[in-house]
């Protein structure tokens, strides 16, 4: 099948893939960062230490904030059903 929907649905699924290698980046990088020293050596923001406030809280809205503009950039709404119209 050559159907165009394929590439698109192709193309839409790497940049899902991206998105969690991005958020576990994230994550990993501020929560074995920042929260492999001395718990009495932390910082504190909101109460939180600062890696769990960094990896967990912020890492999450940012997380959100890129896929809402991946989602608007990058994806295109395409129908599910056959372009041919045969329903048989």
């Amino acid at each position: 099948m050559n159907d165009p929907r394929f590439k698109i649905a192709h193309r839409e699924a790497i940049i899902g893939v991206l998105l969690v290698l991005i958020n576990f980046a994230i994550w990993f990088g501020f929560a074995y960062g920042l929260g492999s020293a001395d718990p009495k050596e932390y910082t504190y923001i909101f109460g939180f230490p600062a890696w769990f406030f960094y990896s967990c809280i912020a890492g999450t809205i940012f997380m959100i904030l890129l896929i809402i503009f991946v989602i608007k950039v990058f994806f295109k709404d395409m129908p599910f059903d056959d372009e041919g119209g045969d329903k048989s």
